[in-house]
């Protein structure tokens, strides 16, 4: 059996899905970006009068984003020092690496889960990053 959560104090997903299913002592994450809670706002994202994304600030998406699983895990009866394994996924890994790693040492100071580093084309709405992850409970 597992537990579906939905965190009240996360950003709502974007599509059909909950934020964490708890599985055993296992916490699996659904993906999780930087949009702020409780309002689609997308730190660090940059627009023209169009509405097209013409840049981003990755070291603003980075800090939210952590912000954003810290308040699952916390939601879930887990925590940031449980943390196990973490999957990141970048739309410009050559601009922004360098900046999401130094940001990244950072908050793993402590704990330091297993980590895969992906570029991908895009993601599901104007973000920059997405962090995949496991914790234990």
């Amino acid at each position: 059996m597992s537990d579906v959560i939905n965190a009240t104090n996360a950003p709502i997903p974007v599509g059909k899905y909950p934020h964490a299913r708890k599985v055993g002592n296992l916490l699996f994450l659904s993906g999780v970006g930087p949009r702020k809670p409780g309002t689609n706002t997308i730190p660090g994202v940059m627009m023209d009068g169009q509405g097209n994304v013409i840049g981003h600030d990755i070291e603003a998406q980075c800090h939210s984003v952590f912000e954003n699983v810290k308040i699952i895990l916390d939601e879930s009866g887990s925590s940031w020092d449980n943390l196990v394994d973490i999957t990141v996924f970048l739309t410009n890994m050559k601009r922004d690496f360098d900046i999401f790693n130094k940001i990244y040492g950072d908050y793993f100071i402590n704990n330091q889960p297993c980590r895969t580093t992906l570029e991908v084309r895009s993601l599901p709405t104007p973000i920059a990053i997405e962090l995949k992850c496991i914790a234990t409970v």
